[in-house]
Protein backbone atom coordinates (compact mmCIF):
# COMPACT_ATOMS: atom_id res chain seq x y z
CA UNK A 1 0.00 0.00 0.00
CA UNK A 2 1.75 3.45 -0.90
CA UNK A 3 2.14 6.06 2.26
CA UNK A 4 2.87 9.43 2.75
CA UNK A 5 4.80 11.77 4.61
CA UNK A 6 3.95 15.62 4.41
CA UNK A 7 6.31 18.05 2.92
CA UNK A 8 6.28 20.16 6.05
CA UNK A 9 9.66 21.42 5.73
CA UNK A 10 9.40 22.26 1.50
CA UNK A 11 5.98 24.16 2.49
CA UNK A 12 8.16 26.01 5.13
CA UNK A 13 10.45 26.71 2.70
CA UNK A 14 8.18 28.36 0.59
CA UNK A 15 6.03 29.92 2.73
CA UNK A 16 9.06 31.79 4.97
CA UNK A 17 12.29 32.10 2.96
CA UNK A 18 10.73 32.16 -0.89
CA UNK A 19 7.32 34.23 0.25
CA UNK A 20 9.07 35.24 3.71
CA UNK A 21 5.22 34.94 4.63
CA UNK A 22 5.42 36.71 8.54
CA UNK A 23 7.44 39.69 6.90
CA UNK A 24 4.25 40.78 4.89
CA UNK A 25 2.19 43.97 5.67
CA UNK A 26 -1.12 41.61 4.58
CA UNK A 27 -3.84 41.48 7.49
CA UNK A 28 -2.99 38.03 9.59
CA UNK A 29 0.43 37.69 7.41
CA UNK A 30 1.98 38.66 11.00
CA UNK A 31 0.96 35.47 13.19
CA UNK A 32 2.53 33.02 10.18
CA UNK A 33 5.58 32.95 11.80
CA UNK A 34 7.73 29.76 11.57
CA UNK A 35 7.28 28.24 14.67
CA UNK A 36 2.95 28.60 14.63
CA UNK A 37 2.62 27.50 10.88
CA UNK A 38 5.01 24.67 11.52
CA UNK A 39 3.37 23.49 14.41
CA UNK A 40 -0.46 23.55 12.21
CA UNK A 41 1.78 21.77 9.49
CA UNK A 42 3.06 19.15 11.23
CA UNK A 43 -0.41 18.54 13.12
CA UNK A 44 -2.08 18.33 9.61
CA UNK A 45 0.61 16.17 8.62
CA UNK A 46 -0.13 13.59 11.30
CA UNK A 47 -4.00 13.43 10.41
CA UNK A 48 -3.12 13.03 6.60
CA UNK A 49 -0.45 10.45 6.83
CA UNK A 50 -1.52 8.51 9.96
CA UNK A 51 -5.79 8.61 8.98
CA UNK A 52 -6.41 9.59 5.87
CA UNK A 53 -3.68 7.87 3.40
CA UNK A 54 -4.71 4.36 5.08
CA UNK A 55 -8.43 5.18 3.81
CA UNK A 56 -7.03 6.18 0.24
CA UNK A 57 -6.76 2.54 -1.09
CA UNK A 58 -10.02 1.53 1.17
CA UNK A 59 -11.72 4.55 -0.42
CA UNK A 60 -10.84 3.48 -4.37
CA UNK A 61 -11.63 -0.18 -3.69
CA UNK A 62 -15.17 0.18 -1.93
CA UNK A 63 -16.56 3.13 -3.68
CA UNK A 64 -19.62 4.66 -2.51
CA UNK A 65 -23.31 2.74 -2.84
CA UNK A 66 -26.92 3.92 -3.00
CA UNK A 67 -29.29 2.29 -0.87
CA UNK A 68 -32.50 3.30 -0.68
CA UNK A 69 -31.75 6.97 -1.38
CA UNK A 70 -28.95 7.12 1.07
CA UNK A 71 -25.39 7.02 -0.09
CA UNK A 72 -23.07 5.36 2.07
CA UNK A 73 -19.70 5.53 1.95
CA UNK A 74 -16.44 3.76 2.59
CA UNK A 75 -15.58 2.26 5.66
CA UNK A 76 -13.36 4.69 7.76
CA UNK A 77 -14.65 7.70 5.91
CA UNK A 78 -17.33 8.99 8.53
CA UNK A 79 -14.92 8.36 11.46
CA UNK A 80 -12.22 10.51 9.76
CA UNK A 81 -14.60 13.12 8.97
CA UNK A 82 -15.29 13.14 12.61
CA UNK A 83 -11.95 13.71 13.37
CA UNK A 84 -11.12 16.12 10.54
CA UNK A 85 -13.92 18.66 11.77
CA UNK A 86 -13.24 18.01 15.72
CA UNK A 87 -9.76 19.39 14.76
CA UNK A 88 -11.20 22.48 12.82
CA UNK A 89 -9.44 22.32 9.89
CA UNK A 90 -12.60 22.84 7.74
CA UNK A 91 -12.73 26.03 8.85
CA UNK A 92 -9.13 26.98 9.16
CA UNK A 93 -9.27 30.11 6.68
CA UNK A 94 -13.17 31.54 7.50
CA UNK A 95 -13.97 33.94 9.17
CA UNK A 96 -14.44 33.85 13.14
CA UNK A 97 -18.07 35.21 13.66
CA UNK A 98 -19.07 32.18 12.23
CA UNK A 99 -17.00 29.74 13.90
CA UNK A 100 -13.45 29.89 11.29
CA UNK A 101 -10.25 30.26 12.70
CA UNK A 102 -9.48 33.41 9.99
CA UNK A 103 -6.22 32.20 8.93
CA UNK A 104 -4.74 33.27 5.72
CA UNK A 105 -5.85 32.02 2.13
CA UNK A 106 -2.11 31.05 2.01
CA UNK A 107 -1.78 28.58 4.75
CA UNK A 108 -5.01 27.04 4.45
CA UNK A 109 -3.81 26.19 0.57
CA UNK A 110 -0.72 24.40 1.76
CA UNK A 111 -2.67 22.41 4.86
CA UNK A 112 -5.07 21.65 1.68
CA UNK A 113 -2.57 20.37 -0.41
CA UNK A 114 -1.39 17.28 2.59
CA UNK A 115 -5.11 16.62 2.51
CA UNK A 116 -5.82 16.71 -1.01
CA UNK A 117 -2.37 14.08 -1.68
CA UNK A 118 -3.59 11.96 1.39
CA UNK A 119 -7.18 11.24 0.14
CA UNK A 120 -8.04 13.66 -2.69
CA UNK A 121 -11.61 11.65 -2.95
CA UNK A 122 -12.41 12.17 0.77
CA UNK A 123 -11.07 15.99 1.10
CA UNK A 124 -13.61 16.71 -1.92
CA UNK A 125 -16.40 16.71 0.38
CA UNK A 126 -14.99 19.23 2.87
CA UNK A 127 -13.26 21.02 -0.11
CA UNK A 128 -16.73 21.38 -1.81
CA UNK A 129 -18.31 22.50 0.98
CA UNK A 130 -15.60 25.54 1.71
CA UNK A 131 -16.52 26.88 -1.96
CA UNK A 132 -20.07 26.90 -1.30
CA UNK A 133 -19.61 28.79 2.14
CA UNK A 134 -17.28 30.86 0.21
CA UNK A 135 -20.06 32.16 -1.77
CA UNK A 136 -22.73 32.43 0.23
CA UNK A 137 -20.33 34.62 2.00
CA UNK A 138 -19.60 37.27 -0.66
CA UNK A 139 -23.54 36.90 -2.21
CA UNK A 140 -25.29 36.27 0.60
CA UNK A 141 -27.84 38.22 2.77
CA UNK A 142 -27.35 38.66 6.71
CA UNK A 143 -30.15 36.00 7.45
CA UNK A 144 -28.12 33.49 5.01
CA UNK A 145 -25.51 33.68 6.39
CA UNK A 146 -26.20 33.38 10.04
CA UNK A 147 -28.33 30.51 9.10
CA UNK A 148 -26.22 28.44 6.60
CA UNK A 149 -22.21 29.60 7.32
CA UNK A 150 -21.78 28.59 10.98
CA UNK A 151 -23.04 24.80 10.00
CA UNK A 152 -21.03 24.57 6.92
CA UNK A 153 -17.48 26.02 8.12
CA UNK A 154 -17.75 23.06 11.10
CA UNK A 155 -18.88 20.80 8.21
CA UNK A 156 -21.74 19.28 10.29
CA UNK A 157 -23.30 20.77 6.92
CA UNK A 158 -21.90 20.09 4.40
CA UNK A 159 -21.86 21.97 0.55
CA UNK A 160 -22.41 21.52 -3.61
CA UNK A 161 -21.98 22.95 -6.16
CA UNK A 162 -24.75 21.91 -9.49
CA UNK A 163 -23.99 23.21 -12.61
CA UNK A 164 -24.24 20.69 -15.41
CA UNK A 165 -27.10 19.06 -16.99
CA UNK A 166 -27.28 16.41 -19.12
CA UNK A 167 -27.38 17.65 -21.85
CA UNK A 168 -25.25 20.60 -21.16
CA UNK A 169 -21.65 21.26 -19.54
CA UNK A 170 -19.77 23.97 -19.97
CA UNK A 171 -22.17 25.79 -22.01
CA UNK A 172 -24.74 26.42 -19.30
CA UNK A 173 -27.07 28.61 -21.26
CA UNK A 174 -28.53 25.75 -22.39
CA UNK A 175 -29.92 24.68 -18.75
CA UNK A 176 -33.33 23.95 -18.34
CA UNK A 177 -33.57 23.60 -14.42
CA UNK A 178 -36.52 26.22 -13.81
CA UNK A 179 -37.05 27.99 -10.49
CA UNK A 180 -40.74 29.10 -10.36
CA UNK A 181 -41.08 32.17 -8.00
CA UNK A 182 -43.36 31.42 -4.72
CA UNK A 183 -45.50 34.14 -3.02
CA UNK A 184 -42.94 33.88 -0.25
CA UNK A 185 -39.87 35.03 -1.83
CA UNK A 186 -38.53 31.46 -2.28
CA UNK A 187 -38.14 29.20 -5.22
CA UNK A 188 -39.20 25.88 -6.50
CA UNK A 189 -37.15 24.12 -8.59
CA UNK A 190 -37.25 21.22 -11.05
CA UNK A 191 -34.60 19.67 -13.24
CA UNK A 192 -31.74 17.55 -13.36
CA UNK A 193 -28.23 17.95 -12.07
CA UNK A 194 -25.25 15.51 -12.87
CA UNK A 195 -21.85 14.84 -11.93
CA UNK A 196 -22.99 16.26 -8.20
CA UNK A 197 -19.43 15.89 -6.32
CA UNK A 198 -20.46 14.92 -2.71
CA UNK A 199 -24.25 15.36 -3.85
CA UNK A 200 -25.18 12.64 -1.09
CA UNK A 201 -23.83 11.05 1.40
CA UNK A 202 -24.24 9.80 5.08
CA UNK A 203 -21.55 12.63 6.62
CA UNK A 204 -23.57 15.67 7.31
CA UNK A 205 -26.61 16.23 8.90
CA UNK A 206 -27.77 18.53 6.14
CA UNK A 207 -26.82 19.11 2.52
CA UNK A 208 -26.56 22.80 1.17
CA UNK A 209 -26.90 22.90 -2.42
CA UNK A 210 -25.80 25.92 -4.54
CA UNK A 211 -28.06 24.97 -7.46
CA UNK A 212 -27.92 27.17 -11.13
CA UNK A 213 -31.16 27.37 -12.83
CA UNK A 214 -33.13 29.87 -15.15
CA UNK A 215 -36.26 31.87 -13.88
CA UNK A 216 -39.07 31.61 -16.75
CA UNK A 217 -39.52 35.54 -18.28
CA UNK A 218 -35.52 36.07 -17.78
CA UNK A 219 -32.93 36.37 -21.00
CA UNK A 220 -32.18 34.02 -23.06
CA UNK A 221 -28.73 32.06 -22.59
CA UNK A 222 -26.30 32.51 -19.86
CA UNK A 223 -28.00 35.92 -19.03
CA UNK A 224 -31.02 34.24 -17.75
CA UNK A 225 -29.24 32.37 -15.14
CA UNK A 226 -29.55 32.33 -11.32
CA UNK A 227 -28.43 30.75 -8.19
CA UNK A 228 -30.14 29.44 -5.56
CA UNK A 229 -29.89 28.06 -2.34
CA UNK A 230 -31.15 24.43 -1.40
CA UNK A 231 -30.94 22.38 1.66
CA UNK A 232 -31.55 18.75 1.44
CA UNK A 233 -33.48 19.86 4.95
CA UNK A 234 -35.34 22.72 5.77
CA UNK A 235 -33.80 25.03 8.07
CA UNK A 236 -36.31 25.56 10.78
CA UNK A 237 -36.56 29.70 12.10
CA UNK A 238 -34.88 28.55 14.88
CA UNK A 239 -32.35 26.63 13.11
CA UNK A 240 -33.10 23.18 13.42
CA UNK A 241 -33.69 20.47 10.78
CA UNK A 242 -37.05 20.25 9.04
CA UNK A 243 -38.85 18.44 6.44
CA UNK A 244 -36.99 16.99 3.34
CA UNK A 245 -36.92 18.78 0.43
CA UNK A 246 -37.42 18.11 -2.50
CA UNK A 247 -33.82 17.19 -3.90
CA UNK A 248 -32.83 13.37 -4.00
CA UNK A 249 -29.68 11.29 -5.82
CA UNK A 250 -31.13 9.34 -8.84
CA UNK A 251 -28.21 7.18 -9.18
CA UNK A 252 -24.26 7.56 -8.61
CA UNK A 253 -21.87 7.72 -11.65
CA UNK A 254 -19.48 4.57 -12.11
CA UNK A 255 -16.13 6.45 -12.24
CA UNK A 256 -12.69 6.03 -13.47
CA UNK A 257 -11.18 7.57 -10.40
CA UNK A 258 -12.12 9.36 -6.76
CA UNK A 259 -14.34 6.24 -6.13
CA UNK A 260 -14.62 7.07 -2.52
CA UNK A 261 -16.60 10.66 -3.41
CA UNK A 262 -19.70 10.75 -4.57
CA UNK A 263 -20.68 11.58 -7.72
CA UNK A 264 -24.32 11.77 -8.04
CA UNK A 265 -27.35 12.50 -10.42
CA UNK A 266 -29.52 14.95 -8.15
CA UNK A 267 -33.46 15.04 -8.88
CA UNK A 268 -35.01 18.84 -8.12
CA UNK A 269 -39.10 17.85 -7.77
CA UNK A 270 -40.05 21.32 -6.31
CA UNK A 271 -37.66 21.73 -4.21
CA UNK A 272 -37.96 24.59 -2.11
CA UNK A 273 -34.57 26.86 -2.92
CA UNK A 274 -33.29 30.50 -2.28
CA UNK A 275 -31.93 33.32 -4.47
CA UNK A 276 -28.04 33.82 -3.82
CA UNK A 277 -27.24 37.30 -5.18
CA UNK A 278 -29.00 39.30 -7.62
CA UNK A 279 -31.75 37.59 -10.14
CA UNK A 280 -30.21 36.40 -13.37
CA UNK A 281 -26.50 37.21 -12.10
CA UNK A 282 -25.93 33.32 -11.29
CA UNK A 283 -22.78 33.03 -12.81
CA UNK A 284 -21.35 36.27 -11.15
CA UNK A 285 -21.93 34.16 -7.76
CA UNK A 286 -21.30 30.80 -8.87
CA UNK A 287 -17.65 31.97 -10.18
CA UNK A 288 -16.80 33.08 -6.54
CA UNK A 289 -17.00 29.33 -5.85
CA UNK A 290 -15.85 28.11 -9.24
CA UNK A 291 -12.75 30.30 -8.98
CA UNK A 292 -12.26 29.08 -5.48
CA UNK A 293 -12.67 25.37 -6.97
CA UNK A 294 -10.13 26.05 -10.03
CA UNK A 295 -7.41 26.97 -7.42
CA UNK A 296 -7.80 23.81 -5.67
CA UNK A 297 -8.50 21.53 -8.43
CA UNK A 298 -4.93 22.80 -9.60
CA UNK A 299 -3.24 22.01 -6.38
CA UNK A 300 -4.87 18.25 -6.55
CA UNK A 301 -2.84 17.81 -9.70
CA UNK A 302 0.08 18.61 -7.55
CA UNK A 303 -0.98 16.78 -4.70
CA UNK A 304 -1.31 13.74 -6.38
CA UNK A 305 2.28 14.25 -8.74
CA UNK A 306 3.86 14.83 -4.63
CA UNK A 307 2.11 11.56 -3.87
CA UNK A 308 2.79 9.41 -6.43
CA UNK A 309 6.38 10.50 -6.86
CA UNK A 310 6.99 10.07 -2.85
CA UNK A 311 6.69 5.98 -3.90
CA UNK A 312 8.56 6.34 -6.60
CA UNK A 313 11.25 7.37 -5.28
CA UNK A 314 11.36 4.60 -2.20
CA UNK A 315 10.94 2.02 -5.20
CA UNK A 316 13.51 3.18 -7.20
CA UNK A 317 15.70 2.88 -4.17
CA UNK A 318 14.81 -0.69 -3.45
CA UNK A 319 13.80 -2.24 -6.49
CA UNK A 320 16.81 -4.03 -7.76
CA UNK A 321 17.38 -4.41 -11.61
CA UNK A 322 19.99 -4.16 -13.88
CA UNK A 323 23.80 -3.02 -13.10
CA UNK A 324 25.30 0.73 -13.41
CA UNK A 325 26.71 1.23 -17.02
CA UNK A 326 29.60 3.17 -15.39
CA UNK A 327 30.07 0.26 -12.67
CA UNK A 328 28.47 -2.14 -10.36
CA UNK A 329 26.86 0.18 -7.40
CA UNK A 330 25.72 -2.69 -5.12
CA UNK A 331 28.61 -5.54 -5.27
CA UNK A 332 27.02 -6.98 -2.35
CA UNK A 333 23.43 -7.84 -4.20
CA UNK A 334 22.67 -9.36 -7.60
CA UNK A 335 21.94 -5.83 -8.91
CA UNK A 336 21.91 -2.27 -8.36
CA UNK A 337 18.81 0.01 -7.47
CA UNK A 338 16.93 1.34 -10.14
CA UNK A 339 17.91 4.89 -9.09
CA UNK A 340 21.09 4.22 -10.90
CA UNK A 341 20.07 3.67 -14.50
CA UNK A 342 20.18 7.70 -16.20
CA UNK A 343 16.15 7.33 -17.33
CA UNK A 344 15.05 6.51 -14.03
CA UNK A 345 16.55 9.52 -12.81
CA UNK A 346 15.07 11.35 -15.01
CA UNK A 347 11.92 10.13 -14.56
CA UNK A 348 12.09 11.10 -11.13
CA UNK A 349 13.95 14.63 -11.52
CA UNK A 350 10.88 15.37 -13.84
CA UNK A 351 8.66 15.10 -10.99
CA UNK A 352 10.32 16.69 -8.18
CA UNK A 353 11.34 19.58 -10.34
CA UNK A 354 7.29 19.88 -11.21
CA UNK A 355 5.98 19.50 -7.80
CA UNK A 356 8.21 21.74 -5.82
CA UNK A 357 7.81 24.84 -8.27
CA UNK A 358 4.43 23.92 -9.09
CA UNK A 359 3.78 24.10 -5.19
CA UNK A 360 5.51 27.17 -5.24
CA UNK A 361 3.34 28.62 -7.55
CA UNK A 362 0.09 27.50 -5.98
CA UNK A 363 1.19 29.28 -2.96
CA UNK A 364 2.29 32.52 -4.30
CA UNK A 365 -1.34 32.03 -5.91
CA UNK A 366 -2.32 32.36 -2.64
CA UNK A 367 -0.86 34.99 -1.34
CA UNK A 368 -2.09 36.94 -4.35
CA UNK A 369 -5.56 35.83 -3.18
CA UNK A 370 -4.99 37.11 0.53
CA UNK A 371 -3.58 40.37 -0.76
CA UNK A 372 -6.63 40.76 -3.16
CA UNK A 373 -9.30 40.40 -0.29
CA UNK A 374 -7.13 41.33 2.68
CA UNK A 375 -5.46 44.45 1.81
CA UNK A 376 -8.17 44.98 -1.04
CA UNK A 377 -4.80 45.22 -3.89
CA UNK A 378 -6.25 45.42 -7.16
CA UNK A 379 -3.38 45.06 -9.14
CA UNK A 380 -2.97 41.08 -6.72
CA UNK A 381 -6.58 40.46 -7.98
CA UNK A 382 -6.13 41.41 -11.55
CA UNK A 383 -3.31 39.07 -11.59
CA UNK A 384 -4.68 35.81 -9.90
CA UNK A 385 -7.15 36.37 -12.07
CA UNK A 386 -4.80 36.07 -15.06
CA UNK A 387 -3.44 32.94 -13.35
CA UNK A 388 -5.91 31.01 -12.47
CA UNK A 389 -6.88 29.26 -15.62
CA UNK A 390 -3.14 28.44 -15.81
CA UNK A 391 -3.00 27.25 -11.91
CA UNK A 392 -5.94 25.02 -12.98
CA UNK A 393 -4.85 24.02 -16.29
CA UNK A 394 -1.19 23.53 -16.70
CA UNK A 395 -0.57 22.08 -13.11
CA UNK A 396 -3.29 19.10 -13.96
CA UNK A 397 -1.71 18.97 -17.35
CA UNK A 398 1.42 18.36 -16.09
CA UNK A 399 0.61 16.98 -12.81
CA UNK A 400 -1.33 13.65 -14.13
CA UNK A 401 1.38 13.34 -16.68
CA UNK A 402 4.04 12.85 -13.55
CA UNK A 403 1.61 10.75 -12.23
CA UNK A 404 2.13 8.42 -15.25
CA UNK A 405 5.91 8.34 -14.79
CA UNK A 406 5.65 7.61 -11.24
CA UNK A 407 3.93 4.66 -12.22
CA UNK A 408 6.39 4.22 -14.96
CA UNK A 409 9.13 4.00 -12.63
CA UNK A 410 7.64 0.69 -10.82
CA UNK A 411 7.46 -1.01 -14.49
CA UNK A 412 4.63 -3.58 -14.56
CA UNK A 413 3.90 -3.52 -11.10
CA UNK A 414 3.10 -0.01 -11.53
CA UNK A 415 0.06 -1.64 -13.76
CA UNK A 416 -0.73 -3.74 -10.68
CA UNK A 417 -3.58 -2.27 -8.38
CA UNK A 418 -2.36 -3.49 -5.01
CA UNK A 419 0.81 -0.99 -5.63
CA UNK A 420 -1.52 1.53 -5.51
CA UNK A 421 0.23 3.96 -8.64
CA UNK A 422 -2.73 3.45 -11.18
CA UNK A 423 -5.00 5.31 -8.32
CA UNK A 424 -3.04 8.21 -8.39
CA UNK A 425 -3.13 8.30 -12.18
CA UNK A 426 -7.02 8.10 -12.50
CA UNK A 427 -7.37 10.40 -9.54
CA UNK A 428 -5.29 13.24 -11.30
CA UNK A 429 -7.32 12.45 -14.62
CA UNK A 430 -10.33 14.28 -13.11
CA UNK A 431 -8.67 17.29 -12.22
CA UNK A 432 -7.87 17.97 -16.23
CA UNK A 433 -11.71 17.74 -16.69
CA UNK A 434 -14.12 19.01 -14.06
CA UNK A 435 -14.40 22.82 -13.02
CA UNK A 436 -13.57 23.58 -16.79
CA UNK A 437 -12.37 21.45 -19.07
CA UNK A 438 -8.51 22.35 -19.38
CA UNK A 439 -8.85 23.35 -23.08
CA UNK A 440 -11.33 25.81 -21.79
CA UNK A 441 -9.39 27.35 -19.06
CA UNK A 442 -6.98 27.54 -22.51
CA UNK A 443 -9.25 29.89 -24.17
CA UNK A 444 -10.42 31.89 -20.86
CA UNK A 445 -6.76 32.43 -20.96
CA UNK A 446 -6.22 33.71 -23.88
CA UNK A 447 -9.16 34.65 -24.79
CA UNK A 448 -10.53 36.88 -22.15
CA UNK A 449 -7.59 37.26 -19.34
CA UNK A 450 -4.49 38.43 -21.73
CA UNK A 451 -7.33 41.56 -22.72
CA UNK A 452 -8.47 41.36 -19.45
CA UNK A 453 -8.11 45.80 -18.46
CA UNK A 454 -6.29 46.44 -21.86
CA UNK A 455 -3.69 43.91 -21.12
CA UNK A 456 -2.82 45.62 -18.04
CA UNK A 457 -2.43 42.33 -15.84
CA UNK A 458 -0.44 40.34 -18.83
CA UNK A 459 2.02 43.14 -19.07
CA UNK A 460 2.36 43.82 -15.25
CA UNK A 461 3.39 39.74 -15.17
CA UNK A 462 6.33 40.32 -18.09
CA UNK A 463 7.63 43.58 -16.21
CA UNK A 464 7.76 41.85 -12.87
CA UNK A 465 9.44 38.83 -14.43
CA UNK A 466 12.11 41.70 -16.37
CA UNK A 467 12.37 43.83 -12.91
CA UNK A 468 13.11 40.25 -11.26
CA UNK A 469 15.97 39.14 -14.12
CA UNK A 470 17.82 42.97 -13.54
CA UNK A 471 18.08 41.95 -10.01
CA UNK A 472 19.56 39.47 -9.56
CA UNK A 473 21.85 39.29 -13.30
CA UNK A 474 24.67 40.16 -11.02
CA UNK A 475 23.95 37.62 -8.35
CA UNK A 476 26.91 34.95 -7.93
CA UNK A 477 24.85 31.36 -8.40
CA UNK A 478 21.65 32.83 -10.42
CA UNK A 479 22.87 32.60 -14.19
CA UNK A 480 21.65 29.18 -14.54
CA UNK A 481 18.10 30.43 -13.51
CA UNK A 482 18.30 34.17 -14.88
CA UNK A 483 19.02 33.47 -18.55
CA UNK A 484 16.74 30.39 -18.84
CA UNK A 485 14.00 32.60 -17.44
CA UNK A 486 14.48 35.53 -20.10
CA UNK A 487 14.51 33.75 -22.51
CA UNK A 488 11.44 32.04 -21.92
CA UNK A 489 9.90 35.14 -21.13
CA UNK A 490 10.57 36.42 -24.39
CA UNK A 491 9.40 33.15 -25.81
CA UNK A 492 5.78 34.16 -24.16
CA UNK A 493 5.91 37.30 -25.10
CA UNK A 494 5.98 36.63 -28.95
CA UNK A 495 3.50 34.30 -28.26
CA UNK A 496 1.45 37.17 -26.89
CA UNK A 497 1.92 39.76 -29.93
CA UNK A 498 1.07 36.81 -32.48
CA UNK A 499 -2.04 36.83 -30.49
CA UNK A 500 -2.58 40.48 -31.12
CA UNK A 501 -1.66 40.59 -34.52
CA UNK A 502 -3.19 37.17 -35.65
CA UNK A 503 -6.47 36.91 -32.92
CA UNK A 504 -8.87 39.58 -34.58
CA UNK A 505 -8.11 38.17 -38.45
CA UNK A 506 -7.79 34.49 -38.04
CA UNK A 507 -9.44 33.43 -34.51
CA UNK A 508 -8.86 30.03 -35.43
CA UNK A 509 -4.92 30.65 -35.10
CA UNK A 510 -4.89 32.11 -31.93
CA UNK A 511 -7.44 29.71 -30.64
CA UNK A 512 -5.80 26.45 -31.92
CA UNK A 513 -2.82 27.44 -30.29
CA UNK A 514 -4.45 28.41 -26.76
CA UNK A 515 -3.19 25.46 -25.02
CA UNK A 516 0.11 25.68 -25.78
CA UNK A 517 -0.08 29.16 -24.81
CA UNK A 518 -0.93 28.65 -21.40
CA UNK A 519 1.61 25.96 -20.90
CA UNK A 520 4.18 28.24 -21.72
CA UNK A 521 2.69 30.92 -19.54
CA UNK A 522 3.10 27.77 -16.63
CA UNK A 523 6.64 26.96 -17.24
CA UNK A 524 7.64 30.73 -17.02
CA UNK A 525 5.78 30.84 -13.68
CA UNK A 526 7.74 27.96 -12.89
CA UNK A 527 10.63 29.24 -14.13
CA UNK A 528 10.24 32.35 -11.80
CA UNK A 529 9.60 30.42 -9.04
CA UNK A 530 12.97 28.46 -9.49
CA UNK A 531 14.61 31.64 -9.52
CA UNK A 532 13.65 32.36 -6.18
CA UNK A 533 14.00 29.24 -4.64
CA UNK A 534 17.18 29.45 -5.66
CA UNK A 535 18.26 33.08 -4.69
CA UNK A 536 16.66 31.97 -1.27
CA UNK A 537 18.61 29.23 -1.67
CA UNK A 538 21.72 30.79 -2.19
CA UNK A 539 21.03 33.24 0.56
CA UNK A 540 21.01 30.39 3.43
CA UNK A 541 23.68 28.70 2.34
CA UNK A 542 25.78 31.62 2.90
CA UNK A 543 24.94 31.72 6.35
CA UNK A 544 26.24 28.11 6.29
CA UNK A 545 23.31 26.07 7.95
CA UNK A 546 23.40 22.61 9.68
CA UNK A 547 21.29 21.30 6.54
CA UNK A 548 23.10 22.67 4.00
CA UNK A 549 21.95 19.69 1.84
CA UNK A 550 18.62 20.56 1.78
CA UNK A 551 19.45 23.76 0.06
CA UNK A 552 22.06 22.31 -2.58
CA UNK A 553 19.53 19.70 -3.38
CA UNK A 554 16.67 22.59 -3.89
CA UNK A 555 19.47 24.47 -5.90
CA UNK A 556 20.27 21.07 -8.32
CA UNK A 557 16.56 20.71 -9.14
CA UNK A 558 16.03 24.17 -10.05
CA UNK A 559 19.02 23.63 -12.25
CA UNK A 560 17.40 20.44 -13.49
CA UNK A 561 14.29 22.50 -14.71
CA UNK A 562 15.54 25.55 -16.22
CA UNK A 563 17.91 23.53 -18.09
CA UNK A 564 15.36 20.52 -19.27
CA UNK A 565 12.11 21.72 -18.27
CA UNK A 566 11.97 25.50 -18.96
CA UNK A 567 13.14 25.27 -23.07
CA UNK A 568 9.82 23.79 -23.61
CA UNK A 569 8.65 27.45 -24.62
CA UNK A 570 10.10 27.45 -27.55
CA UNK A 571 8.80 24.08 -28.23
CA UNK A 572 5.18 25.84 -27.98
CA UNK A 573 5.78 28.90 -29.88
CA UNK A 574 6.65 26.97 -33.19
CA UNK A 575 3.37 25.29 -32.56
CA UNK A 576 1.86 29.01 -31.90
CA UNK A 577 3.29 30.28 -35.06
CA UNK A 578 2.29 27.43 -37.28
CA UNK A 579 -1.46 28.90 -36.79
CA UNK A 580 -4.21 27.30 -37.68
CA UNK A 581 -2.75 25.90 -41.52
CA UNK A 582 -2.34 22.69 -40.25
CA UNK A 583 -4.83 22.32 -36.96
CA UNK A 584 -8.02 23.48 -39.37
CA UNK A 585 -6.23 22.14 -42.65
CA UNK A 586 -8.62 19.15 -43.03
CA UNK A 587 -12.54 19.31 -43.95
CA UNK A 588 -14.89 17.54 -41.04
CA UNK A 589 -15.50 14.70 -43.19
CA UNK A 590 -11.61 14.06 -43.49
CA UNK A 591 -11.87 13.77 -39.60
Amino acid sequence: MPSYTAPVKDLQFVLHEVLKASASDISGYSELEPDFTAAVLEEAGKICSDVLAPLNAVGDKEGCSLENGVVRVPTGFKEAFDQVREGGWTGLDMPEEYGGQNMPYVLGTAVGEMFSASNQAFTMYQGLTHGAASAILAHGTDAQKETFLPKMVSCEWTGTMNLTEPHCGTDLGLMRTKAEPQDDGSFKLSGQKIFISSGEHEMADNIIHLVLAKIPGGPDGIKGVSLFIVPKFMVNEDGSLGARNGVSCGALEEKMGIHGNSTCVMNYDEATGYLLGTEHKGMRAMFTMMNEARIGVGMQGVAQAEAAYQNAVVYAKDRLQGRDVTGVKNPDGPADPLIVHPDVRRMLMDQKSFVEGARAFILWGSSLIDAAHRANDKDADGLISLMTPVIKGFLTDVGYAMTVEAQQVYGGHGYIEEWGMSQFTRDARIAMIYEGANGVQALDLVGRKLAQDGGKHVMAFFEMIKSYCAEQKDVEGMEPFIEPLKKASKDLQAAGMFFMQNGMKNPNAALAGSTDFMHMMGHVCLGLMWARMARASLDALASSPADAAFYETKLATGRYYMARRLPATALHLARIESGADTVMALSEDQF
